[in-house]
């Protein structure tokens, strides 16, 4: 007997069951980019190395040891998108979308990182970007809160979730406030765990956010970015926060949320659930304001979010909030007899053509009535129709209705007249 082959360790198969829930997210994700006017965009899965090395920084744990990277048959490095934020703005620029008067785009599709597999945390994750140019004024971070804000209203687990906010001020700023860090975090290298000591030397910023309690505890008495942070940038992030406060929106103000991407600068924000265990960011972004000018376009400002969508899912799932039942089957056609076969594959079609919306499925199976009879009240469809000689001579069918146990004998053009009553 041959092996069973298996799929890739942290990349899963996603079946018709839970995409009703996926596909209902994901309805409600475009509607609400819609309303707020931000155009869809559509990106490769591939992409030049060199991109995302020139945007994300080479010392950051995505370079150094998440991208799934290799060599075509010419021998260039090409890799497989880490996250849509560097693809987007690369598009951006080669089709000149920078001049046009709307600027505000989403993604939607997989990203691929080679990390350790675990609860809410895969190899291969989908995510629905945002990402808003050329605005520099706090309006648009605002505009960025209120639209997901809006999102888990709609979605109902606003109650579950919290904003994370924070300034972490220009490249400068973070240069002068890096050395500090570092100098600080020498005299406690001895106590700090391996992956701290390893970024104390290549990305010390990443300190901050660590999970480990015995350097928070440490981390408790080290300088604070916000006091390397220019005039400009504090009342940046003084007016958002004081707009976000006028909308009713709690926050968090947390000193130690740096993001782990080196394009960042300025508002910086996370929207967590404690409900997720420890992979508990939902959506994530923050301004990027010199990523354009470093990746060949013209100096723009930019801001952009992302949501996982597992994590989205797995939230609402732990909360048990999705009731809406979604039908995978409206109308059942059995046909009794392979010469009625005809019959109901006409009939199915005329309905369609009439109720392009209803899902009609043809029970092709070779059982008895009964059985089919079975199969149409266990896949939940509202009602049965049923195509058998004796009455195709009549020119009538037998309609059941599932739901509430009645049957009429209906002619044709009754039965188009009928549907629309049950839908």
């Amino acid at each position: 007997m041959n092996k069973e082959i298996k799929s890739i360790r942290g990349m899963h198969d996603y079946l018709p069951e839970e995409l009703k829930l996926w596909n209902y997210i994901e309805t409600i994700l475009k509607e609400v980019l819609s309303s707020y006017c931000y155009l869809e965009i559509r990106l490769p899965l591939l992409e030049k190395t060199e991109i995302f090395k020139r945007a994300i920084g080479c010392i950051t744990d995505v370079i150094e040891k998440e991208m799934y990277s290799f060599n075509d048959r010419k021998g260039n490095s090409l890799t497989l998108r880490p996250e849509g934020t560097v693809g987007c703005v690369r598009a951006i620029i080669q089709n000149h979308l920078l001049h046009k008067k709307n600027n505000r785009f989403w993604y939607l599709g997989p990203m691929f990182r080679y990390e350790r597999p675990q609860k809410g945390r895969y190899r291969q994750f989908y995510q629905l970007g945002a990402e808003a140019f050329g605005v520099d004024t706090e309006d648009i971070d605002l505009e960025m809160i209120l639209m997901t804000n809006r999102l888990w209203k709609i979605i109902g687990i606003n109650a579950y979730i919290k904003l994370e906010i924070n300034s972490i001020g220009s490249q400068k700023d973070r240069f002068q406030y890096k050395k500090a860090l570092v100098i600080f975090l020498k005299k406690y290298e001895h106590l700090l765990d391996v992956d701290c000591r390893r970024r104390l030397y290549t990305n010390p910023l990443r300190i901050l956010d660590s999970k480990n309690k015995e350097v928070q505890k440490i981390l408790q008495e080290a300088p604070l970015l916000s006091k390397y942070i220019d005039i400009s940038s504090t009342n940046h992030f003084k007016n958002l926060c004081s707009m976000i406060t006028d909308h009713g929106i709690k926050y968090t103000y947390n000193q130690n949320l740096v993001r782990g991407l080196d394009y960042y600068n300025n508002t910086v924000f996370e929207w967590k659930s404690n409900y997720l265990g420890s992979q508990n960011t939902v959506c994530a972004g923050g301004r990027y304001d010199s990523l354009i000018e470093e990746m060949g376009g013209k100096k723009t400002s930019a801001i952009g979010f992302a949501i996982g969508i597992e994590r989205l899912v797995l939230l609402i799932k732990t909360l048990n909030i999705f009731y809406e039942k979604i039908e995978d089957i409206n109308i059942y056609i059995i046909f009794i007899g392979e010469e009625n076969k005809y019959y109901a594959i006409h009939l199915s079609e005329e309905i369609r053509n009439l109720y392009p919306k209803l899902k009609i499925f043809i029970d092709f199976l070779n059982q008895n009535l009964q059985k089919k009879i079975k199969n149409a009240i266990n896949s939940s469809a509202k009602i049965a129709i049923i195509i058998s000689s004796n009455k195709i001579q009549e020119k009538s069918f037998l309609i059941k209705d599932l739901k509430n146990k009645k049957e009429y004998y209906l002619l044709k053009n009754q039965i188009l007249l009928k549907i629309k009553q049950f839908f």
